[in-house]
């Protein structure tokens, strides 16, 4: 079975963690909040392996040595390095949890950048400071759940204006953006030799690029959106005859793109 993975916030947690002194053979205690995950919902007792990490890359192996005092060893320490090429989803406030439900699969499936979106068509509204805590958390959670070392990022709640700057920018960058369109002539195997070209020149110069997926919300996205996002540089497409939810084209879509770059190898 995969060992179990909990993050810790170095932060407040008084872990050692980011530590280059953190070496094998080291005991830690485990921060309040990962021993009762660890030992009072899962059930982990001593000899348990588990993993813990700060969502920034680093990875920790670890035995559970007193699960009453929640005190661990280290076997072993590494660190893993974010992908050359990243993927970003862009994705519109949806109504009944559906913008949640796309960013917690996403996560599982391996995104390295979550942008929310006031669409023209969004229902729902985002409130700093009550949505972008409690995306963090649906983050966070599907995080460990997937047993991941990289937390992704989250960023700031975007207009449709915004993104059509993120568009323009992509093209002097070399990035790629595209926006999943029911309406769309184009279907994904059209852009498929665009995304390995880019891959291709990532892993020639060693630039970070990103592919940034754009979702709209339960309405779709608006005409109007959909002009602007191409006449910046960005790629309408379809994805099959089928019409998807807003929780689920995002993810189908970062599925493709990480079967296209080899994370599904």
């Amino acid at each position: 079975m995969t060992e179990p993975l909990f993050l810790l916030d170095p932060s407040h947690d008084d872990v050692p963690v980011n530590s280059d002194e953190l070496n094998t053979g080291w005991t830690i205690t485990l921060p309040d909040a990962v021993r009762r995950h660890a030992i009072q919902a899962m059930r982990l007792t001593d000899g348990d392996a588990l993993q813990l990490s700060d969502g920034q890359g680093l990875c920790i192996h670890a035995v559970l040595t007193d699960a009453r005092n929640g005190m661990v060893r280290v076997e072993r320490v590494g660190r893993q390095p974010q992908p050359v090429t990243r993927l970003t989803l862009i994705q519109a406030l949806a109504k009944t949890g559906h913008d949640e439900q796309a960013i917690d699969m996403a996560t599982q499936i391996g995104v390295d950048t979550v942008i929310p979106w006031q669409a023209n068509r969004s229902i729902a509204k985002w409130k700093a400071g009550r949505t972008d805590r409690k995306w963090n958390q649906v983050l966070q959670a599907a995080t460990e759940q997937s047993r991941r070392v990289w937390t992704p990022t989250l960023g700031e709640c975007v207009s449709s204006k915004q993104i059509t700057a993120i568009c323009r920018r992509a093209c002097v960058h070399g990035d790629l953006v595209i926006v999943l369109h029911q309406d769309a002539n184009a279907t994904w195997q059209t852009i498929e030799d665009r995304i390995a070209q880019l891959a291709e020149r990532c892993l020639e110069d060693g630039k970070p690029r990103d592919i940034s997926v754009v979702v709209g919300p339960e309405g779709g996205i608006s005409e109007e959106e959909v002009a602007e996002f191409t006449q910046a540089g960005a790629y309408s497409v379809v994805l099959g005859s089928n019409i998807l939810r807003a929780s689920t084209a995002g993810p189908v879509a970062l599925s493709l793109l990480s079967r296209s770059l080899g994370r599904f190898a």
